[in-house]
């Protein structure tokens, strides 16, 4: 076994990879960016090497200054993690010719499965099931075009090297084809280098369910399957394993034409087989096709780890250090059944669109599995992905182990920035997905009700006042005094105003909204209208957050404070996030219809299109493509309606 490692990667990951490495006894080194220098796994490793700037390309895709961190520490092994250089071959092979070991597969399995079009001729020889397609070399627009036609619409475009879907297109119909193949090129050539795509059938009710293997270089097993088909914008949500409805038959056929991929390419490590599903007439045989191979250990592993018992990574460090695979098929079994949900910093409503900001409160539950790269006090970086956490639950039954998972979500507390906890939430309480009756369209055909803002309880708003108050820990020995009545005070919060009655230390009277609550401060929290509330409160500034079985955030307003008169009529386009301008369509003095394309940001690794609010003529270009900008920079301003 190694005596230390180096951690090619950061965040939650990192932190992971960390923990197991010490419970085995192994040290670690960790790498860090310039905005990295106080991050969790940082403190969290025995020691830590300074990479380069905040930008990936400059710190974590830095293959020679990894290289360099690992042997000025003594590492003799590499963990890549996942995302950044973990499936890049030229850096494998970079490792080895340094004298190290790299914790993985070889660079010639993550070539074979690297190019999606490759991997599925491979596979086909291989006798593994693939989607109908175009998987060849042209990359001619009429000529893919064609090949749409001929497969039938509707259809995805898919870059070759592609993941996380980034560069893939559905396309409906042969008018929407030249557009949407354009817009999955772009992505694809900044995402990876390399625009070439494939097009494959869409499948109508498609189900994504993915095997989890594991292989020494000569065989391998698998460690049945994942369900990861909550997806939004083909990035995964929650996931849950084993897989509902599955049947004895499909897990066997599934599970053997993974192995028979792994063993293909000479598989060395944990990688998953991803398979695309048609659940229009229930789990088939017959109906699922290889989809792509990742060559890494995968974000969703630990509903695998839960059901099985199994160490991942563990068993990564014990196969690179040269063991042999350390179970057979027949010694692997599932117990029960668990469930992921992925906490992003993520606007939602808003487009699922990525946020920044300070966690300023941070509070897990402790009956679920939480793998975290942040605390509180961090802050949530423009510079990568933006997960908080991932939270982990597994009981007996889908049942309950549904249940623990909307019990974890409703104790988890986030306060700093917007989070998709809500959204998690409302997830978990789907009919449809509590009767595992999904599909990868679930989310987009249920958005509205999903994103869909619950009436905040009166009980709720009216701790919210007492806390704008400042009064959430009590009124103090002499709160309430007066000579001859109680004291009563405005409280402005946005969207509510309270009179606040103060008749006691422990004791408080809220008028809102032309109803009153009674509050009473007791040894085990709030009472509100003689009910227990049960809840957390958290002040920071004139930010309040109130815990309560979900988050509920106000602001207070300062009634002395001027209000800015806002002006400009949808004339102005804003910066939605941090990025980088990507493009702008427009230029001055030239008219523009509602919804007309203006720029193109690029952040968080994908492309957002930033559309005309109305109609008008353009007043100013304010950014220029290749632009760095900050939130709530000015991009693009119209003229004055008159």
């Amino acid at each position: 076994m190694f005596s230390k490692i180096l951690i090619a990667n950061r965040g939650e990951i990192a932190c992971r990879v960390i923990d197991t490495a010490r419970r085995m006894g192994v040290a670690t080194v960790a790498v860090y960016s310039d905005a990295d220098r106080g991050a969790r796994h940082v403190a969290m490793a025995d020691e830590a090497v300074h990479i380069g700037g905040p930008a990936p390309r400059d710190s974590y895709l830095r293959g020679d200054a990894i290289i360099a961190a690992a042997q000025a520490t003594g590492a003799q092994a590499i963990h890549p993690g996942y995302g950044f250089l973990s499936e890049n071959p030229d850096f494998v092979d970079a490792v080895q010719a340094a004298g190290l070991v790299f914790i993985g597969p070889s660079g010639d399995a993550i070539r074979a499965m690297g190019l999606k079009d490759a991997a599925k001729r491979l596979m086909t020889k291989a006798g593994v099931p693939v989607v109908p397609g175009y998987h060849g070399a042209g990359q001619d627009p009429a000529m893919l075009a064609a090949e749409a036609a001929k497969i039938g619409y509707p259809v995805l475009i898919k870059a070759v090297a592609g993941g996380g879907g980034k560069g893939m297109r559905r396309v409906e119909t042969a008018a929407g084809f030249a557009e949407a193949l354009a817009s999955a090129e772009s992505e694809a050539a900044t995402a990876f280098g390399n625009k070439a795509v494939l097009i494959e059938k869409y499948v109508e009710k498609p189900r994504h369910i993915e095997v989890q293997v594991f292989g020494d270089g000569t065989r391998a097993v698998h460690l049945f399957e994942r369900d990861c088909s909550l997806q939004r914008r083909h990035q995964k949500v929650i996931e849950e394993a084993p897989a509902p409805g599955m049947t004895p038959q499909m897990r066997a056929a599934m599970g053997q034409a993974a192995v028979r991929a792994a063993e293909a390419i000479g598989y060395a490590g944990a990688g998953t087989v991803e398979f695309i599903v048609d659940a229009s007439e229930g789990l088939r045989p017959d109906r699922f096709w290889f989809m792509e191979m990742n060559t890494r250990l995968q974000v969703e592993h630990p509903v695998t780890e839960a059901i099985t018992g199994v160490d991942l990574v563990e068993w990564q460090l014990r196969v690179a250090a040269g063991e042999a695979l350390p179970a057979r098929q027949e010694d692997l079994h599932i117990n029960g059944h668990a469930f992921e949900a992925r906490l992003y910093a993520e606007d939602v409503p808003a487009g699922f669109l990525p946020a920044t900001g300070t966690l300023t409160h941070l509070v897990f539950p402790p009956a679920a599995r939480t793998d975290t790269g942040v605390r509180a006090g961090d802050t949530i970086s423009p510079w990568y992905d933006p997960m908080i956490a991932k939270l982990t639950v597994h009981g007996p039954t889908r049942a309950v182990a549904l249940a623990q998972l909307a019990r974890a979500l409703g104790a988890t507390e986030v306060a700093g920035s917007v989070t998709n906890l809500d959204f998690l939430a409302a997830l978990a309480r789907h009919a449809g997905f509590r009767a595992g009756d999904v599909d990868t369209g679930l989310i987009a055909r249920e958005l509205a009700a999903l994103v869909a803002e619950p009436a905040v309880p009166g009980a709720v708003v009216a701790l919210a006042a007492i806390a704008a108050a400042g009064l959430a820990e009590g009124a103090g020995a002499m709160g309430g005094f007066t000579l001859w009545s109680p004291l009563r005070r405005a409280v402005l919060l946005e969207g509510h105003m309270a009179a606040l009655i103060v008749e006691a230390p422990d004791r408080m009277r809220v008028e809102l909204d032309g109803s009153a609550h009674d509050c009473v401060l007791k040894a085990d929290g709030w009472w509100v209208d003689g009910a227990k509330l049960g809840a957390r409160v958290v002040t920071q500034g004139g930010a309040i957050s109130i815990f309560a079985g979900r988050a509920y955030h106000f602001n207070a307003v300062d009634p002395l404070a001027r209000v800015a008169e806002v002006s400009g009529g949808g004339g102005l386009t804003l910066a939605p996030m941090p990025g980088l301008v990507k493009a702008v369509f427009v230029a001055a003095g030239q008219e523009v219809a509602a919804g007309e394309r203006l720029a193109i940001l690029e952040a968080m690794k994908m492309e957002h299109t930033l559309l005309a609010a109305r109609a008008g003529r353009v007043a100013e270009v304010l950014c220029a493509p290749g632009a760095q900008v900050e939130a709530g920079a000015a991009l693009i301003r119209l003229e004055v309606e008159e």
